[in-house]
């Protein structure tokens, strides 16, 4: 699971634990991060990633454990870990009665930082350019994001730690968000921590991930682990998703498979059988509207785990030959 310590860890928590009278937010947490790495924190909403980055940012006090970064172990006077920490956490700070450009000058100035060409390479990376006379206040959800990540990596973090970046932005917010984060990481260095329960966006920049579920953390994986432990399936579309698997199953002896709430039926075995499956479906007058071969993804792995995500909490029931159950 991690914790760890190891040359390239540059993020760690051990044990790390937080309870709120009776409600166990997040239990004996142990998880690393390596040196240059983008870190999906993957869970639902409640699953204890807000609480956890903020007992690792000293906002709040664990209950029992602690968190480390960059070898310190972090408490409010870690004044040497801070320095190369950048962070976001729920929604970005800023002046909404300040310009975009009075915002960043004016978190130049608190971290003493002098004036140097790094503001005005943050500003182009964070394409805020035509939006420096502009109150922040007056900004779209996308842009007041980019906003936020501008002051955090004003002072040249070599970490950057992000709770759920992309929530709320449109599509083509989340997609910038996305750009400026990868670029980052392969441009700058800069190792990232992220926070999300967007699956399909986490799957597009993580190099890694951890899975939180009900405050503890499931399991750390490398996406090309998991790339590699994925299975490939046949996937149909049909009309008649109960009549599809009893098709599978008696008449033609398959027993591995799943069967999606709309309707997708996904056979892992009898890959050489497509045109015998779409035959069989068809003489029993289940309409195939299409079919694909693929494989799991991110969200599939973690339907496993947990039994659901946000995105969709049930999207799947496992078909046996006694019938439908959880």
């Amino acid at each position: 699971m991690g914790g760890t310590a190891t040359a390239e860890s540059v993020i760690r928590t051990v044990g790390l634990t937080k309870h709120f009278k009776d409600v166990r937010a997040v239990e004996s947490l142990d998880l690393t991060v390596r040196r240059g790495e983008i870190y999906g924190f993957l869970g639902r909403n409640g699953a204890g990633k807000t609480t956890t980055i903020r007992m690792m940012l000293a906002l709040i006090r664990p209950t029992d454990g602690y968190a480390e970064i960059l070898g310190q172990r972090m408490a409010p006077n870690a004044v040497r870990a801070f320095e190369r920490i950048g962070s976001m956490v729920e929604t970005p700070g800023f002046y909404g009665n300040l310009t975009v450009r009075e915002n960043i000058e004016m978190q130049r100035d608190l971290l003493g930082l002098r004036r140097s060409g790094w503001v005005d390479e943050v500003v182009e990376m964070c394409d805020l350019g035509e939006y420096l006379s502009r109150k922040a206040s007056t900004l779209s959800a996308g842009n007041k994001q980019r906003l936020g990540l501008a002051r955090a990596l004003i002072h040249k973090p070599e970490i950057l730690i992000l709770d759920e970046p992309t929530n709320g932005l449109d599509p083509v917010g989340i997609v910038q968000i996305r750009t400026i984060l990868k670029q980052l990481s392969t441009d700058r260095g800069i190792t990232i921590f992220l926070s999300s329960h967007i699956l399909s966006e986490v799957q597009q920049i993580a190099t890694r991930v951890g899975i939180i579920h009900e405050g503890r953390l499931l399991e750390e994986i490398a996406l090309d682990d998991l790339r590699l432990r994925n299975r490939t399936y046949l996937e149909f579309a049909v009309s008649d998703a109960k009549r599809a698997a009893w098709v599978l199953e008696d008449r033609l002896g398959i027993s591995d498979y799943a069967v999606h709430e709309e309707g997708v039926v996904r056979v892992y075995s009898g890959l050489d059988r497509v045109g015998e499956l779409n035959r069989a479906l068809v003489e029993a007058g289940v309409e195939v509207t299409a079919s694909r071969v693929s494989e799991d993804n991110l969200e599939d792995h973690f339907v496993k785990l947990t039994g659901g995500s946000d995105e969709d909490p049930a999207p799947e029931r496992r078909v046996g030959r006694r019938g439908w159950r959880r």
